[in-house]
């Protein structure tokens, strides 16, 4: 122990002469830091980085992507192609400008088979979940948390506030050991802004200063603090109505704007981004109800009093659907308007009051979030239908409240206390569901639906090809199921002189199929019957189809079995059919009279429509002007035939001078095959009508 007045070593002198002043260089270090931290394009995390000099130049978004590292995976193999890389990398995005950037998108064109494993500041713009394949195509991003950019003048230079990075980790193919694999481009994807052609420096940088696009020419929409509402073939409106220190209650509107877009038992998905979970509903339910991942995770943690038991759903990616008709004035989950539909959204043009859905949760936060201002929206969202259009999902953008009419009835307006919008749009789908059949009076046979046009089952493969195309049929064979059909093919095909492939087709696997079978041509008019097939258990109430005309359109007269429209204003060149009271539904497959001996029968609708030859009286109803372009059913495009459309053809010799007065010809290459009893196909050599 040390008094006052004892003389201290001088060993000791020394040590604390030393210790003063390291706690000096210390602390001198520390001081430059935190001057220069900031001035340097600091990320928040103590590090000084010097900007890049292309940067003091940019006034606008300056974007710059740098590759960091990678690292040869097992397996080593000797094709440099294949071989596969760990790589790591980094995206910065700054608003250089003068005005606010919402929203913002970037494009990075990965061009190695990236298969991207982690992202961190972004997530994909179609919700996609990780890893994900995004091959030679690139792929664009969106701010997650971060999705604004203010600018350096609002914010006296704040880089928190005016830049955001993102870091990438995952697998590319191809490049010998020495390359720097680096995207084809980068640019900034919102509206209003162009960007040049980006520039690399080094090996293992790439930037470039997109600017607003002097030429575009924005919308008059009125000023709001938020991101204006954006269209969208699917809208989804997530509100939070009220809001608490834990939880909070938050509406979801499914709106449809698309005029053949729909929705038949619709699930609805997302992540949650922050722990939260869901403690009851009403208007809906999720499909798995379990307390399992709240009880040993961190909820059960810090809601120590709560009975998980009642607690709906604790998944992370919690799979939400619509209530049945007959829960709609249940006092606990129902009583909500445009609610419990049994997951049906129609198209507004059939009923403007069934073309929206809502449904309401409550959500319970966990720390850091529990205070009420906290509030974070679940992230990659997906919808889809029964046997309906695919949809991809953009992610949440904050709109400004939404208002609803006061619940008092008194003539005010309520705001929700936050509101962000997800935008779906309608993308074709790689597999569709439904399918198409073409005949005509002229043509013995049916063009059936194409060899797998609803996809090819594994186990099928081997016992059938799915690369024959399909056979030729006669009429009668559309009524029996795929199954029943091979030993009609194979007499039809007999009979009239066909090619039968060693390995038959397989079958197409569609749940649904329309027929369009031309009826009769004549020199003022012709018509069609189109019939709807359904082979799934499953019926269809407020079915409806559309057929897009091309050159008929402008000549359908009338439909005599269902409702037929022509959307003139939404989608060009279409009809839409829809069945008639008492006739939309379409029921499902059934046994047959015998089941033992009887094939079972699909459901079947069927109807006339008749056209005339009033603005295109030459139209060529034999050169397959006749048929449809497009067909699609309850919103999702089906797989037209990919083998010719019927011809005219015969099978007896004797009637060729009969078809040589009515117009037909055979060229002199075909001329012995003619006078033979081979079935050939004849040329028009002028529009030839029945009489």
């Amino acid at each position: 122990m040390v008094t006052l007045g004892m003389k201290i070593p001088w060993t000791i002198q020394m040590s604390s002469f030393y210790a003063m002043l390291v706690v000096f260089l210390v602390l001198s270090c520390f001081g430059v830091e935190i001057c220069y931290g900031q001035a340097g394009g600091g990320d928040g995390d103590g590090e000084v980085a010097a900007p890049p000099p292309e940067q003091e130049d940019c006034d606008g978004i300056f974007l710059s992507y740098q590759f960091t590292s990678r690292e040869k995976e097992l397996p080593h193999v000797k094709n440099v192609s294949a071989q596969a890389w760990a790589f790591k990398s980094e995206a910065t995005i700054l608003n250089a400008g003068s005005t606010e950037l919402k929203a913002w998108k970037m494009y990075i064109g990965f061009q190695h088979r990236e298969i991207l494993v982690a992202t961190e500041g972004a997530l994909l713009l179609d919700g996609g979940d990780l890893p994900a394949a995004l091959g030679t195509k690139g792929a664009t991003f969106v701010g997650n948390p971060m999705t604004d950019l203010k600018t350096m003048i609002d914010t006296a230079g704040d880089y928190t506030q005016i830049q955001t990075k993102i870091k990438f980790k995952g697998t590319q193919f191809g490049l010998g050991t020495k390359a720097t694999p680096m995207p084809k481009s980068i640019s900034l994807v919102n509206d209003g802004f162009k960007c040049p052609n980006a520039r690399i420096r080094g090996k293992n940088t790439m930037f470039v200063c997109c600017k607003k696009d002097p030429k575009f020419k924005a919308k008059k929409i009125e000023k709001t603090k938020f991101m204006p509402k954006q269209y969208g073939d699917l809208s989804i409106t997530y509100d939070v109505l009220q809001t608490f220190a834990n939880n909070y209650l938050a509406q979801v509107t499914i709106d449809n704007n698309h005029p053949l877009g729909r929705l038949d038992h619709w699930n609805i998905t997302w992540e949650w981004m922050k722990g939260e979970f869901i403690n009851n509903m009403r208007g809906a339910y999720t499909h798995k109800k379990d307390s399992t991942e709240c009880l040993y995770g961190m909820a059960g943690k810090f809601y120590k009093d709560l009975d998980f038991s009642q607690v709906m759903n604790c998944e992370k990616r919690p799979v939400i659907t619509d209530l049945p008709a007959d829960r709609k004035d249940d006092p606990k989950v129902g009583k909500l308007p445009r609610c419990c539909r049994n997951g049906t959204i129609l198209p507004g043009l059939m009923d403007k009051s069934q073309s929206q859905s809502i449904f309401q949760l409550q959500v319970f936060k966990l720390p850091p979030d529990d205070n009420r201002t906290a509030l974070t929206p679940p992230q990659k969202w997906k919808i889809n239908g029964a046997l309906n259009p695919s949809y991809k999902c953009g992610p949440p953008i904050r709109i400004d409240p939404t208002q609803f009419p006061d619940p008092s009835g008194l003539q005010a307006t309520s705001a929700s206390v936050a509101s962000w919008q997800v935008v779906c749009n309608i993308t074709k789908p790689a597999v569709p569901r439904c399918c198409v059949s073409f005949s005509a009076y002229y043509s013995d046979s049916v063009v059936p639906c194409s060899t797998c046009a609803c996809g090819c089952k594994t186990t099928e493969t081997g016992k059938c090809s799915p690369r024959a195309p399909a056979m030729l049929l006669p009429a009668e064979a559309l009524l029996v199921p795929f199954a029943n059909r091979t030993e009609k093919a194979k007499a039809w095909a007999k009979i009239k002189h066909y090619d039968v492939p060693n390995k038959l087709p397989c079958p197409d696997n569609c749940g649904v199929s329309l027929n369009w079978h031309i009826d009769s041509d004549y020199s003022n008019g012709w018509t069609a019957r189109l019939t709807l097939f359904n082979w799934g258990n499953d019926p269809f109430q407020d079915w409806y189809t559309a057929v897009k005309m091309n050159k008929a359109y402008q000549d359908y007269e009338n439909v005599y079995s269902f409702n037929g429209t022509k959307m003139e204003k939404e989608v060009n060149s279409t009809i839409m059919f829809t069945g008639l009271k008492g006739l939309n539904y379409l029921i499902g497959i059934k046994n047959g009279s015998d089941p033992e001996k009887n094939p079972m029968v699909p459901g079947k609708l069927q109807s006339m429509i008749s056209f005339k030859k009033k603005h295109f009286h030459n139209i060529d109803i034999k050169a397959g002007e006749g048929f449809p372009t497009k067909v699609l059913f309850n919103g999702e495009e089906c797989a037209i035939p990919k083998r010719s459309l019927p011809l005219m053809m015969i099978s007896n010799a004797k009637f060729y001078l009969q078809l040589q007065e009515d117009g037909f010809l055979c060229t002199e290459a075909d001329k012995e095959i003619c006078m033979s009893d081979a079935t050939v196909i004849l040329r028009p050599v002028h529009t030839r009508t029945r009489r």
